[in-house]
């Protein structure tokens, strides 16, 4: 028999995580804060629950991906949360981006409630979501991770055990840092060759097909230049995972200068009303 699962979140990448776990075949049960964005789901056969806790209670395994520390810590701990109705023996796995003192905290409360906590992010944004090409980072048991494997198979590429609890977490602030770098530092540029009067085409042509031409740059540069902000990571989180990796640096000794300036032109494109959209808006920070 498939696991049962329960999904808590289903935003701009729940949608797309949820609808490959019903193409193969995991019974799913779902919850979210706004009842009406669950539609979608319950068209391709997702039960929709009440609440967190009541969407957890019959679940083999429960995974959240919602937006921050706050909303998480609610989904899980406050009332109705989903460790409150999940049963002894459950996988409950946290695929937020969190922060690694959350994420242990998280795997400690699994504990108490006789559950088994992962904290597992995920690299990739909609359409990886859709296509299941995630990639989970995963902290925590890693007995608990191969019961669940599945499940998480059915969404992703690839699944890397990175470590102890909160290990997942640390993982994907690394790799959100230097991605949110890469898209500020291309927002700078493009900006410098707009004001200054170079051929826009020709120079991207340069980057795109130079030494700076990484995937990231060469999709994140396209929706810059179209000025297609369509949301695939909201620049509001971005800010946010930022924020999190500088203050982490800051337990270690890091101290993250490159995530500090890059924070600098998020916030600014947030004050100029673009924290809704895209991250590659970052560009309008600069402009």
């Amino acid at each position: 028999m498939s696991m049962k699962v329960a999904l808590v979140g289903v935003g701009t990448m729940g949608v797309g995580m949820g609808g490959r776990l019903l193409k193969a075949g995991f019974p799913l049960v779902i919850y979210n804060r706004t009842p009406e964005r669950a539609s979608e789901l319950v068209k391709q056969g997702a039960t929709l629950a009440p609440s967190a806790a009541e969407a957890a209670s019959d679940a083999d395994v429960v995974i959240s991906i919602v937006s921050d520390d706050a909303a998480s810590r609610a989904i899980w701990l406050g009332e109705k949360g989903a460790l409150s109705g999940a049963r002894p023996g459950t996988v409950v796995v946290d695929s937020s981006t969190i922060s690694p003192v959350w994420a242990r905290e998280f795997g400690k409360a699994a504990r108490e409630h006789k559950c088994f906590g992962l904290d597992a992010p995920v690299t990739g944004s909609k359409p990886q979501a859709a296509s299941g090409e995630l990639i989970f980072l995963v902290g925590g048991d890693a007995e608990a991770l191969e019961r669940i494997r599945p499940v998480l198979a059915a969404m992703s590429r690839r699944i890397a055990h990175m470590g102890p609890a909160g290990s997942g977490a640390l993982m994907k602030l690394v790799n959100n840092f230097l991605a949110a770098v890469q898209a500020a530092s291309l927002g700078e540029a493009i900006a410098l060759i707009e004001k200054s009067g170079l051929n826009r085409d020709a120079a991207l042509d340069i980057l795109y097909n130079g030494a700076p031409g990484s995937p990231l740059i060469k999709t994140v540069g396209a929706r810059m230049t179209s000025g297609d902000f369509a949301v695939n990571f909201f620049l509001r989180l971005m800010e946010k995972d930022l924020s999190y990796a500088i203050a982490e640096g800051r337990e270690h000794g890091v101290a993250m200068r490159m995530a500090s300036a890059a924070a600098a032109l998020y916030e600014e494109a947030d004050k100029r009303g673009f924290g809704e959209k895209d991250f590659s808006a970052v560009v309008e920070g600069a402009r």
